[in-house]
């Protein structure tokens, strides 16, 4: 079993920053793409950016310029650093991960996870 903890929302005003963090913990044998959704009240969750373990990005339009995702192999951790924040930005941030576990018999399993979400609110 995997588990997915994000850290570091919360209010900020618009043109302001804040960093997410979202660590992997679990038997894990190896962690492939990472990547940071968002959800906003009464909208699909939606693609905010992804990063494979060779360090390649995608972004959503909407975000490309102002936020930048990056990510830890050693420690499975990805970040999220949020700059020129909007109030659209405003939304549940949920972080993924596309993750090999691995058992005590060398049984591998590839599956994805979610975290909890975290709340980002852009607000004067």
């Amino acid at each position: 079993q995997v588990q997915l903890v994000e850290s570091g929302g919360g209010l900020v005003q618009p043109g302001g920053s804040l960093r997410l963090s979202c660590a992997a913990s679990g038997s894990i044998f190896r962690v492939n793409a990472m990547g940071w959704y968002r959800q906003a009240p009464g909208k699909q969750r939606g693609l905010v950016a992804v990063i494979i373990s060779g360090g390649s990005t995608t972004y959503a339009g909407s975000v490309k310029g102002r936020f930048t995702i990056s990510r830890d192999n050693a420690e499975n951790t990805v970040y999220l650093q949020m700059n020129s924040l909007k109030p659209e930005d405003t939304a549940v941030y949920y972080c993924s991960a596309d993750v090999i576990t691995i058992d005590r018999y060398n049984y591998t399993e590839r599956k994805g996870y979610w975290g909890q979400g975290t709340q980002v609110t852009v607000s004067s």
